[in-house]
């Protein structure tokens, strides 16, 4: 849905074409299975967008669905929700983020040993893999354009990152408590499931091996470098980037690497969840019809 947003600032026709014709196979499917609780949700892209209230009456008159363009807050707590599972129950701090198409989410969330969980700090950044694509290019990126590229970004996250004085604290913290895994790291998106699977040389994607695993810091510049020396066909034909995702992989690696260039965690946990699995557990979770007698 961001294709061509951060020129127009609007959604494009073509984008809201694709994104009805998805829309209307879940509603065809809602409405097969006899789902009960259905709750539908539209993030950054229709926040920002001057036309995304009217898209949103166009899809409830187009499928019957009811989006809800939630606030950023509400994304990052539902994001959480969603893959909080995978933050090792430890006094200290995590980042979460989430690389999207048009938009950048990232948590800041103080962690205890009881398990709770409190987001101290939460911002949406107004890029992602398809936003960057359409700046930079997604065929064939130079070292110099991808290093342009993860410079912009890393200066970006500076106001937030001064703000909550998050790169201050790991730096002091560097040693005893990074290894004792006070700072955690959480990535929540298709560009970090996809670096994972092709970091451990999947034959195919496997969702049971790529959530909850680890990838090092050390791995981001290698594996940036290896999808920049691919062609395009060649990303194509790996088995897991695909077509949809082979113009947008190398983007997503200079996000990731920004990040880790801001927030120097030594190892990031990969989570294939997030949005999604956290509207689930509030769904599951909402008080429901009194069983009968």
């Amino acid at each position: 849905m961001g294709e061509g947003i951060a020129a127009s600032g609007t959604l494009s026709e073509k984008a809201m074409q694709r994104t009805l014709a998805a829309l209307r196979i879940c509603a065809r499917r809602l409405e097969d299975q006899g789902a009960g609780k259905v709750r539908c949700v539209a993030t950054e892209v229709c926040r920002r967008a001057r036309n995304g209230g009217a898209f949103v009456d166009r899809v409830r008159q187009a499928t019957g669905l009811s989006l809800e363009i939630i606030s950023a807050e509400e994304e990052g707590r539902l994001t959480l929700a969603g893959c909080a599972d995978l933050l090792q129950p430890k006094d200290g701090h995590a980042l979460v983020f989430d690389i999207g198409g048009g938009s950048t989410e990232i948590l800041w969330v103080r962690l205890a040993r009881d398990g709770e969980r409190r987001i101290e700090g939460a911002i949406s950044f107004p890029f992602g893999v398809v936003t960057l694509a359409e700046k930079y290019g997604g065929v064939s990126i130079s070292q110099a354009r991808y290093d342009e590229m993860v410079g912009e970004i890393a200066d970006r996250l500076a106001p937030f990152d001064a703000a909550h004085g998050i790169g201050e604290a790991i730096g002091e913290a560097i040693g005893e408590a990074i290894a004792a895994e006070e700072w955690q790291m959480l990535g929540a998106s298709g560009t970090t499931t996809t670096l994972a699977g092709v970091a451990m040389g999947l034959a195919r994607y496997d969702r049971s091996r790529v959530d909850g695993a680890y990838l090092a810091r050390a791995q981001i510049a290698e594996l940036s470098s290896r999808l920049r020396a691919m062609p395009l066909a060649e990303r194509e034909a790996h088995p897991c980037i695909g077509r949809g995702r082979a113009d947008l992989v190398i983007q997503g690696a200079a996000i990731l690497e920004a990040i880790w260039k801001t927030w120097p965690v030594p190892r990031l946990r990969v989570a294939d969840r997030g949005i999604r699995e956290g509207i689930l557990r509030d769904l599951m979770q909402a008080p429901g019809p009194k069983a009968q007698p």
